[in-house]
């Protein structure tokens, strides 16, 4: 399944005019496929991510999520959809510090609806596939940068999502830990199939993503091909 937006402007209020954040804004997004998203502060990245994750609604055009219009859902079928199909990595992890890194996924679960061993099943297996087995006990305050962007990372896998969206998350890590954390991306997207888009200022790992689209004053130029 993949993330389709097609025509989408976005305007926010702006005095008394609009802002455009978006504007015809067309993107295409295979599962199994990483799109990078480049471009100054301002250009529209950030309402990009949140166009395509469905927290705001266009002023026009289309987006759908895993073969879903989603034009038409209310406020409620937006959130169902993003808790079934949507996985979103901010910039900042924003991991509870009172709960351990597997009990950090498992919520993820819980919130679904799911069993509690089923959660924890599901939680060691993606800690496991991120490379911190070893750490599913420990509190964030015991684990260092790489390993709490690593644990968002796999939280926002928790619901096997068709659609990974993910914002800055080497903005807080050093090089050699941003480029770990980029290369874990670029893994899981290709196993799991997830149709994922990355906003990033990082451009020293371009190489890494299958393509990399620029946004410029709310328009985005897409290269062709994937």
């Amino acid at each position: 399944m993949t993330l389709t937006l097609t025509d989408v402007t976005l305007t926010y209020p702006d005095g008394e005019g609009r802002l455009t954040a978006l504007d015809r804004v067309s993107l295409d997004v295979p599962p199994g496929t990483l799109t990078a998203v480049v471009g100054p502060s301002g250009s529209g990245k950030s309402s990009l991510l949140a166009a395509a994750a469905t927290l705001v609604t266009p002023d026009s055009g289309e987006v759908v999520v895993a073969g879903t219009p989603t034009a038409g859902l209310g406020r409620a079928g937006r959130a169902v959809l993003r808790r079934e199909h949507i996985g979103i990595v901010f910039q900042q992890p924003n991991l509870l510090p009172s709960l351990t890194a597997a009990e950090q996924l498992q919520v993820m679960r819980h919130l679904s609806g799911g069993t509690a061993r089923g959660a924890r099943r599901r939680a060691l297996e993606l800690l496991e596939a991120v490379g911190l087995a070893d750490r599913a006990d420990r509190r964030p305050h015991q684990l260092s940068g790489g390993q709490r962007q690593r644990i968002n990372i796999a939280r926002a896998l928790m619901n096997d999502p068709a659609v990974l969206l993910v914002d800055e998350p080497t903005s807080a890590l050093d090089h050699e830990r941003g480029a770990a954390v980029l290369d874990l991306l670029v893994t899981l997207t290709r196993e799991r199939a997830t149709a994922t888009v990355l906003v990033t200022h990082d451009l020293a790992h371009l190489e890494r993503m299958d393509r990399t689209a620029t946004m410029d004053d709310g328009r985005l130029t897409v290269p062709a091909g994937v």
